[in-house]
C-alpha cells in the first residue's frame, strides 16, 4: 500500500526546489557578470543543485533525499557560524523544523513505503 505524501513533505520539497532554482539562477548570474569567476562559484552552484535534487526526489519518496535535505540544511548552519549570529539562529531553527517535519511518523511512512515497493 502506498502512503499518501503528507502536505508538509510536499511543501518542504517545493521549498527546496524553489530555493535551489532561485539560488542557481541568482548565483549563476552573479558569477557570469563578474569579470573573473569567483573561486567559490562552482561550490555554490553545486549546493544549489543539491537543493533541487533534494526537492525533486523527496517528491518521489526517496528516503535518501530527506537525509540529503537535512545534511544540506546542517551545512548551512555550519557556514552560518561565520556570518551574523541571527543568520546562524535562523538556519538552526529551519534545520530543527525541517528535521521535525521530515522525520515525523507520517513522513516516515511515506518514505518507508516507497522503499518497500
Amino acid at each position: 500500500m502506498n502512503a499518501k505524501r503528507p502536505l508538509s513533505v510536499t511543501l518542504i520539497a517545493i521549498l527546496y526546489l524553489a530555493v535551489g532554482i532561485a539560488g542557481f539562477i541568482g548565483h549563476g548570474r552573479e558569477a557570469l557578470a563578474a569579470k573573473s569567476l569567483p573561486a567559490d562559484s562552482i561550490a555554490i552552484e553545486l549546493t544549489e543543485f543539491a537543493a533541487v535534487v533534494c526537492g525533486a526526489f523527496m517528491l518521489r519518496a526517496q528516503n535518501w533525499a530527506r537525509w540529503l535535505a537535512l545534511a544540506w540544511m546542517a551545512f548551512h548552519v555550519v557556514i552560518s557560524v561565520f556570518h551574523p549570529w541571527r543568520e546562524l539562529v535562523i538556519h538552526a531553527v529551519f534545520l530543527l523544523l525541517i528535521a521535525w517535519i521530515l522525520f515525523r511518523p507520517p513522513a516516515g511512512r511515506y518514505f518507508r513505503n516507497a522503499e518497500a515497493t
